[in-house]
């Protein structure tokens, strides 16, 4: 039964595919590039240029050289190490490239402005208003080395989906609308425009994106306005409805206090509730806070397992027949600051296909966290898990909503 929410739009008749790391997702954006008609437009967080950022800017500046309309939008935090050579090369085939709350060149009292924090952290694609690309990978080589012929280990763990149907639309709206805020000086002159494209329905393009499939979906956006709460809720809504499975993977895992229950309360009537957290320590704060919370959910009977072969940076979950892949983490950067996109799935092929994956991932690439082991973890890793867990929450404090956890 699809999940109920006021801003869940769940579109029928869609077409999904399931892409793992940039492995599998690099190559047949290139190729949708290459074949690109009228227009791409990408919004990522992080844009490099190693060797798969170089790969993807090249084919990018082929398909304006073709004439196809390229917009590209980057975080000016995520992508600061090479966004002015990304911008100069786009702007050099007639390319348009924004940045989305660029980051002072120069430490002033704008380096203290709490705005720094709300960054553009979703991931989308559209190609010829017909092809979407959504999820939690940016631009950047999956391996650590970011050299080509020194690839060490396996890849950054992470999942995309590759979208036909009508759901495509609401991407292109999602992405139309940030597109022209950030263009100040086109809503001065004609403020028209701004009211019509923010409120007019989209039933009309329908005839735009005919059916490509059986699955239904929704687009479930985070902004800091009208959307704050949107992905947070779908998840407290997946959890408390779920009956039998919850597997949810997350590279930074630090819920509030209403999902902290809604497992607990999950695993207690019964579900089967399983975590893939991260192993490797990217963030050193982040890892030891996610670390402290860990004993309420083993009391509970919760599963708990962190990934090992290299960096995860999955943002999915399965709820039963539901699942969700996006780039949204459970945790206070994304659940109260950042702009975020996930796509809800309601489709039982697609949730079989995510959990076989999510499930072989566990099996032969993760530890098991005992709760007797981590009970007997020595006394300074205790203190640094809490010292660190203590100081997020000054963080969040710091944001007004030390309440929500």
């Amino acid at each position: 039964m699809p999940l109920i929410h006021p801003h869940l739009r769940f579109k029928t008749s869609n077409a999904i595919t399931l892409l793992e790391n940039g492995v599998q997702l690099f190559p047949v954006l290139c190729e949708a590039f290459d074949r690109a008609i009228r227009s791409i437009q990408v919004e990522t967080y992080i844009f490099r240029l190693d060797t798969a950022g170089a790969k993807i800017l090249h084919h990018l500046k082929l398909a304006a050289l073709r004439g196809v309309r390229v917009r590209v939008m980057l975080d000016g935090f995520g992508s600061a190490q090479d966004e002015q050579a990304i911008q100069s090369e786009l702007q050099s085939v007639g390319a348009q490239c924004r940045v989305y709350r660029p980051e002072p060149r120069e430490f002033t009292l704008k380096s203290f402005d709490f705005k720094r924090l709300r960054r553009l952290h979703r991931k989308i694609v559209v190609v010829d208003s017909r092809l979407a690309f959504i999820g939690g990978i940016n631009f950047e080589d999956d391996y650590l080395t970011h050299e080509p012929l020194k690839h060490v280990g396996d890849p950054r763990f992470d999942y995309a989906v590759q979208v036909t149907g009508p759901l495509v639309a609401e991407a292109v709206h999602a992405q139309d609308l940030l597109w022209l805020r950030l263009n100040w000086r086109l809503l001065l002159r004609a403020p028209r425009t701004w009211r019509h494209l923010r409120f007019r329905h989209q039933r009309h393009r329908g005839a735009l994106h005919p059916a490509a499939g059986t699955a239904h979906a929704a687009l479930v956006l985070r902004d800091n306005l009208r959307y704050r709460k949107s992905i947070e809720t779908v998840y407290l809504e997946g959890i408390t409805h779920a009956q039998e499975t919850i597997i949810i993977a997350n590279a930074y895992f630090l819920p509030g206090r209403k999902l902290r229950h809604a497992l607990i309360n999950a695993a207690q009537r019964g579900v089967k509730v399983k975590l893939l957290l991260q192993g490797k320590i990217e963030y050193r704060m982040q890892y030891h806070a996610t670390r402290w919370i860990y004993d309420q959910f083993l009391r509970a009977g919760i599963e708990i397992y962190e990934y090992l072969p290299s960096f995860l940076h999955a943002k999915v979950a399965v709820l039963d027949q539901i699942s969700t892949v996006g780039s949204s983490n459970l945790d206070p950067f994304s659940l109260l600051l950042a702009r975020e996109a996930n796509v809800v799935i309601d489709d039982a092929a697609f949730t079989h296909t995510l959990r076989e994956s999510l499930e072989a991932a566990i099996v032969h690439g993760s530890k098991v966290i005992e709760h007797t082991l981590y009970a007997q973890r020595p006394m300074l890793t205790r203190l640094t898990d809490g010292l660190a867990y203590l100081l997020l929450r000054v963080g969040v404090a710091l944001t007004g909503k030390s309440s929500d956890y």
